[in-house]
């Protein structure tokens, strides 16, 4: 894990997009053109991505070509830059190899030499990111629709596949996947869920052939898979002997985190069209699924919907993480509010996170602190599985009649929030086929940046540049010993009488990794800085005196 210094100086912020997508992203959300300035800033072109080749629009119309791909935000060599990994592969030779794309000084964005031994050619979906031999470096675990691939950082900005020799080329559909040590032995594990059991000869066959992209309905669910990290460059297949297993889902987003508060992580699954997975760890080793007796399995009134995206954060200030996932046209995006007494409540009627969802399909989903107030707001990618009219602020061809505009909404307080206008929103409310998002702090100016994939290929890089209601804080929390950051580690910190607490975790969204650093706004000065470990440790540490990034080491507090 590379710690990425402090910075006195922000690298110049890019010009703002193109005033005609600005006016056409307007009028498609009805808003008023120039009245306010935007807070995400489409800064693509000025970082150099926007060059990349598109995928073209197949009519073969299989479903893998709709469903991905993801990125990842991750310091490859360790010079303190976010660099980016982007999954392009599709179906049937229609996409491109994935593409590993190094940050320059001056902010650019360049391919590296070769593909840097990370050129996969899979039907791509996710990218999960970790350091799984500790040697201080981060390693990548790219999902596909056939076998994944496991890329060891080999240093000096180039990988090379162990996917065979490490024992992890899962076979079927993997979609999401993330790393974290369940088991406390040092190493981090991986667990990986699987959509379906898809055969594209058998959609093509179905009653209504296929004249557009087909739903998951027709084919069955695939358990989800756990591997357990042997700390010798190998991983073995526990899913049978851990419990996971034992039941088959449609899994596409993953949260990893405590979802009962006994200190040991659980597993959520956003399964789509069926009920939700919440793998708790009941013993050292051993799951169990219990979302329905979490209130996790269905929405308030009973019913399953098609999950795709997962985030998680304490959006209240009580202590305890919100979950929200996203959902099909005609359901909502959902926020499962953790109770005193345990378990969660469905509180999306009623937080304004509901009816604004219900006409779009959502994908990439995160929580950030966009004005750097101290509450989290939420970014949601958007894009249609199923043609529908083309929106004004979409690009033209046959990707615009799936396109959407994203979503960003301002936290209130108290579970409710404010959909921002599509001038504050900028560039996310410019339509497109969105599915990845993850979030950093790219320039490296304190706040939090995204960075959106879509499913024609393309990316677009969203600088923040919201109006700052504080000051900016980000947290490594690093375990000296083993050389890297510490997945499951909370982080507690009080300022002028509110709680904050963030969860490090790289794995959120759909299908993609974000930064590892957690970020903070300041309103106040630091009162009380903390870290709760995985292992159950606590430890106390000094409150900042400057804007700065903290890292603070297992080991060295109070």
């Amino acid at each position: 894990m590379t710690v990425r210094p402090p910075s006195s100086h922000a690298r110049p912020t890019s010009p703002a997009h193109p005033a005609a997508l600005a006016l056409a992203a307007c009028a498609a959300c009805g808003g008023t053109p120039g009245a306010q300035a935007p807070w995400l800033v489409d800064a693509t072109a000025a970082v150099g991505l926007d060059g990349l080749a598109h995928r073209p629009f197949s009519r073969e119309f299989h479903m893998a070509d709709s469903m991905g791909g993801g990125c990842a935000l991750f310091d490859l060599e360790g010079d303190g830059d976010l660099d980016l990994y982007l999954v392009r592969g599709g179906a049937a030779g229609s996409g491109a190899p994935n593409l590993l794309l190094r940050q320059e000084a001056d902010g650019q964005f360049v391919p590296a030499e070769g593909g840097g031994g990370a050129a996969d050619t899979g039907c791509g979906m996710g990218v999960a990111v970790g350091d799984v031999d500790n040697d201080g470096d981060l390693d990548l675990y790219v999902t596909n629709l056939g076998p994944d691939r496991l890329l060891r950082n080999l240093g000096g900005g180039r990988f090379e596949d162990v996917s065979e020799e490490a024992g992890v080329a899962t076979a079927g559909w993997g979609a999401s996947a993330g790393f974290v040590d369940y088991d406390g032995d040092g190493f981090l594990d991986l667990f990986v869920t699987r959509y379906l059991a898809y055969d594209h000869d058998a959609a093509r066959r179905g009653s209504d052939g296929l004249t557009d992209f087909p739903g998951p309905q027709r084919f069955d669910g695939l358990p989800d898979v756990l591997y357990r990290n042997q700390g010798d460059g190998t991983f073995r297949d526990v899913s049978a002997e851990a419990g996971i297993g034992a039941r088959a889902g449609k899994g596409l987003g993953l949260g990893l985190g405590d979802l009962d508060g006994d200190g040991r992580v659980d597993a959520f699954v956003a399964n789509d069209g069926e009920a939700n997975f919440a793998w708790l760890q009941v013993a050292p080793g051993r799951f169990e699924e219990r979302a329905l007796a979490l209130g996790l399995a269905f929405n308030g009134v009973g019913r399953a919907e098609a999950g795709m995206g997962v985030a998680a954060g304490d959006v209240d200030g009580d202590g305890r993480e919100e979950w929200l996932l996203t959902h099909l046209a005609g359901e909502t995006n959902t926020l499962y509010r953790q109770r005193r007494g345990g378990g969660f409540a469905d509180e999306t009627p009623g937080s304004g996170l509901g009816a604004a969802s219900s006409d779009r399909t959502g994908f990439g989903v995160d929580w950030l602190d966009l004005e750097l107030d101290g509450d989290l707001d939420l970014a949601v990618a958007d894009g249609r599985i199923q043609r529908g009219p083309a929106p004004a602020s979409a690009a033209g061809g046959d990707w615009a009649a799936y396109a959407e505009a994203g979503l960003l909404f301002l936290n209130q307080g108290a579970c409710r929030f404010e959909l921002l206008s599509c001038d504050r929103a900028g560039a996310l409310s410019v339509s497109g086929v969105g599915r990845g998002l993850a979030t950093g702090d790219l320039d490296r100016d304190g706040d939090v940046d995204l960075v959106l994939t879509f499913a024609d290929g393309s990316v677009r890089l969203l600088r923040n540049e919201a109006p700052r209601h504080g000051r900016p804080l980000a947290v490594v929390a690093l375990d000296p010993k083993l050389g890297r950051e510490v997945p499951g580690a909370v982080v507690l910190l009080e300022s002028g009488g509110r709680l904050q607490h963030r969860t490090v975790s790289r794995c959120r969204g759909y299908l993609s990794s974000g930064d590892g650093a957690v970020y903070f706004g300041l309103t106040a000065p630091v009162d009380g800085l903390r870290v709760r470990w995985p292992d159950g440790r606590g430890e106390s540490f000094a409150p900042p005196t400057s804007d700065q990034t903290v890292v603070l080491r297992k080991g060295t507090g109070s």
